[in-house]
């Protein structure tokens, strides 16, 4: 069974960098037709795809957070990341790594950030 566990500083300031790391557990980040996959979930809102890194290395976001998003990996620790520039309040979400590939899928359990002075 695969597993991610997605980790990060809880609180980070306005104007800043969100950085997580989504570590990956059961799989390979490269291994073919897999795509990893960042989401959001805002208080009392729905979930928000942010974007995702297939196997191959590209890259894939929400066309309303491009400009602000990067996500790339590190294939020796089996790793992706997220990075989120320029926050706001607005940003505050529990924030998701998910995976899937053929005839199977997964999610993590979530890390709550918050974007507060």
């Amino acid at each position: 069974e695969v597993q991610l566990q997605a980790s990060g500083p809880g609180l980070v300031k306005p104007s800043q960098t969100l950085a997580l790391t989504c570590t990956v557990s059961m799989a390979t980040i490269t291994q073919n037709w897999s795509y990893w996959t960042w989401i959001r979930q805002p208080p009392g809102k729905g979930l928000e795809w942010i974007g995702y890194i297939a196997f191959s290395g590209t890259t894939t976001y929400s066309s309303s957070l491009k400009g602000r998003t990067a996500i790339s990996r590190d294939t020796s620790k089996n790793q992706s990341t997220l990075q989120l520039n320029s926050v706001t309040p607005e940003d505050t979400a529990v924030y998701y790594c998910a995976a899937g590939g053929t005839y199977w899928d997964a999610w993590g359990q979530g890390t709550q950030v918050t974007v507060s002075a």
